[in-house]
C-alpha cells in the first residue's frame, strides 16, 4: 500500500519519487537506500494491464450502443488511455518498486 501511495516502502512516510517516475536514491526520512532497484519492465506492463481493462470494456459497450460518431470515438479513447496510463504508471511503479523491496528483504542489510 506504501507504494502505491508513492511513499517509501521502508517507513512510509518519505516520498518515493524525485520526479515523475525517477525514484529517491534515498528515503529522506529513515535513509533506506532504494538506488538498487529496478522496475524495468513490471510497470509499464501493470500500467497496460489496469489501463487495457479499464478502456477496453468502455470502449465495447459504447461501440455496441453507438453511443459516438466514428470521429469522436478516434479522438476520445486515445486520448482517454493516455490520461489514465499517465495517471496509473507513477503508482504502479511504486507498487512494483515496493514488492521488489519487500521481496529483497525488509531493511538494507537483509541479503
Amino acid at each position: 500500500m506504501r507504494g502505491l501511495k508513492l511513499r517509501c516502502p521502508n517507513c512510509g512516510a518519505g516520498s518515493l519519487f524525485s520526479s515523475y517516475i525517477k525514484p529517491v536514491r534515498k528515503c529522506a526520512m529513515c535513509e533506506e537506500c532504494l538506488c538498487d532497484i529496478s522496475t524495468d519492465d513490471a510497470a509499464p506492463w501493470l500500467t497496460i494491464l489496469v489501463v487495457g481493462h479499464v478502456i477496453v470494456p468502455l470502449m465495447v459497450y459504447s461501440a455496441s450502443v453507438d453511443a459516438f460518431p466514428k470521429w469522436a470515438s478516434l479522438i476520445l479513447w486515445p486520448t482517454l488511455a493516455l490520461l489514465l496510463a499517465g495517471a496509473v504508471l507513477p503508482h504502479a511503479k511504486g507498487v512494483m518498486l515496493s514488492l521488489i523491496w519487500a521481496e529483497r528483504g525488509s531493511g538494507s542489510g537483509a541479503d
